[in-house]
C-alpha cells in the first residue's frame, strides 16, 4: 500500500511535462485560446476598463520591473567579449529575417499572406531575456554575457524590429511618419519605462530580484491577457477559417526548421571564430531565441485596432512552445556531455 501510494506521489505529470520544456504557462496560453474560441466577446470591450487597456498598462509595468533588476553591474560585467556581442545580435536581427524573406515563396498564396507576416514579424524579434539566461545557464555557458547580449537586445529591438517591417509592409501608408509615430509609441511604453526602472535599480532592485516569482507570474498574466483579446479578434472576424490542421503543422515544422537552420548556421559562424564552449553556447541560445513578451507589446503598437492580431501572433507562441521544448533538450544535454567529458578527463 505505501509503494502504491509513492509511486502516485511520484508521478506528477507537470513535472514530466516541463522537463521537456512544457510548462504551466504554454498550457495556460493554448487555454486563452480556447476561451478566445468559445467566448470572443470578452476581450472585445473597449473603453478604461477593458482588458485591451489593462494591458496597455501592464506592457509599461512589465518593462519597468524588467529595468528595476538590471543593475549597471550585469551589464558592464559583459561589455567586452565584443565578438560574441556580434554575433549574437547579427544572428538575432539579421540571420532570421533573411531566412524569413529567402522562404517568403513557400506564401505565395493570398490566404498566407498574413501567416507570412506573423512569421517575419517573429523572425525580427529580440532575444528572450529570462529563459535565455536560464538555459544558457543550466547548459553551463557564460551567463554574465547572456545578460548582457539579451538585455541590450531587448533595447535595440524597440528601434530595429518596426524598421524592419516598414521596409516589408510596402502596403502601409505613411512612410517615415508612420515609421516615427511607432517608434515614438514603442519608446514610451517600452522604452522610457525600461531606463526608469535602471535609474532606480539602486533603490528597488534588491527588492524586484527578492519578488522574481512573482514578478514573472505578473508578466505571464499580462501576456495571457493580450493574447486573449488578440484572438477573440481574430475568432469574432472568423479570420481562421481559411486554416487547416495541416496547416498548423506545416507552420510548426517550418517554425523547427527555422529555429535549427539559424542554430547550426550560428554554431558554424562560432566554431570558424574559434569561440570557447561557454561563448558559443551564449550565441547559440542568446541569438536563436525570440520574445513572446516583445512579441505581444510590439504586436500591439505594430498592428493596432488589426483583426489579424491573432494569426500575426499564432507563429511566434509556437516559435516561443517549441524553442522552450527543444532548447530545454539541448542545454540538459550539452551539460551533462560537459559533466561527463569533465568527469573523464579527472579520471585520466
Amino acid at each position: 500500500m505505501s509503494t502504491l501510494s509513492s509511486s502516485s506521489r511520484s508521478f506528477n505529470p507537470l513535472k514530466i511535462l516541463s522537463k521537456i520544456g512544457l510548462d504551466g504557462f504554454i498550457l495556460a496560453l493554448l487555454g486563452m485560446i480556447g476561451l478566445a474560441y468559445l467566448w470572443p466577446e470578452g476581450g472585445l470591450g473597449e473603453g478604461p476598463f477593458s482588458l485591451s487597456t489593462l494591458a496597455n498598462y501592464g506592457v509599461s509595468l512589465i518593462f519597468f520591473f524588467y529595468g528595476l533588476r538590471l543593475s549597471k553591474e550585469k551589464l558592464k560585467a559583459g561589455l567586452t567579449n565584443w565578438r560574441l556581442h556580434i554575433v549574437v545580435h547579427v544572428s538575432t536581427f539579421v540571420l532570421f529575417p533573411v531566412l524569413v524573406l529567402i522562404a517568403k515563396t513557400l506564401f505565395e498564396n493570398a490566404d498566407n499572406q498574413m501567416v507570412w507576416m506573423g512569421v517575419f514579424f517573429l523572425s525580427t524579434l529580440p532575444s528572450t531575456v529570462s529563459s535565455s539566461v536560464v538555459m544558457v545557464s543550466i547548459a553551463e555557458g557564460n551567463i554574465p554575457a547572456a545578460i548582457f547580449n539579451a538585455s541590450i537586445s531587448s533595447i535595440m529591438g524597440v528601434f530595429i524590429t518596426p524598421i524592419w517591417m516598414q521596409i516589408v509592409n510596402t502596403s502601409a501608408e505613411g512612410g517615415e511618419s508612420h515609421l516615427s509615430d511607432i517608434m515614438g509609441k514603442l519608446v514610451l511604453q517600452v522604452l522610457l519605462p525600461v531606463v526608469l526602472g535602471i535609474l532606480l535599480n539602486k533603490y528597488g532592485g534588491a527588492w524586484a530580484e527578492s519578488k522574481k516569482k512573482f514578478l514573472r507570474y505578473f508578466d505571464q498574466t499580462i501576456i495571457l491577457i493580450i493574447v486573449y483579446t488578440a484572438f477573440s479578434e481574430s475568432f469574432d472576424q472568423h479570420l481562421f477559417s481559411n486554416l487547416s490542421w495541416g496547416d498548423l503543422l506545416m507552420l510548426g515544422a517550418g517554425m523547427l526548421a527555422m529555429f535549427f537552420t539559424g542554430y547550426f548556421i550560428i554554431t558554424g559562424v562560432c566554431n570558424l571564430l574559434g569561440f570557447n564552449r561557454e561563448d558559443r553556447i551564449t550565441a547559440v541560445f542568446c541569438g536563436s531565441k525570440k520574445s513572446l513578451v516583445h512579441g505581444t507589446v510590439m504586436s500591439k503598437v505594430l498592428f493596432t485596432n488589426s483583426a489579424a492580431l491573432g494569426i500575426i501572433l499564432l507563429p511566434l507562441m509556437l516559435y516561443h512552445a517549441l524553442q522552450l521544448i527543444v532548447v530545454s533538450v539541448i542545454a540538459q544535454r550539452m551539460a551533462a556531455a560537459h559533466r561527463l567529458s569533465a568527469g573523464t578527463t579527472l579520471a585520466n
